[in-house]
């Protein structure tokens, strides 16, 4: 399965693993959009950064 992780809130004013780990999701800017495989390893980030980002499943 597929998701699409868009960076709807900045990371400034948050520790730098959550800075981190936004980038190891490959999200740079606001309202960017990247498109993983769902995984433990992208589950786990996604889930550290979850008040950053907007989650959607993609077909």
């Amino acid at each position: 399965m597929k998701v699409r992780v868009t960076q709807i809130k900045s990371g400034i004013g948050y520790p730098q693993r959550q800075k981190a780990t936004l980038k190891s999701l490959g999200l740079r800017k606001m309202h960017q959009s990247r498109e993983h495989e769902l995984n433990p390893q992208i589950q786990g980030m996604i889930e550290k950064v979850k008040h950053l980002i907007k989650i959607e499943e993609v077909d």
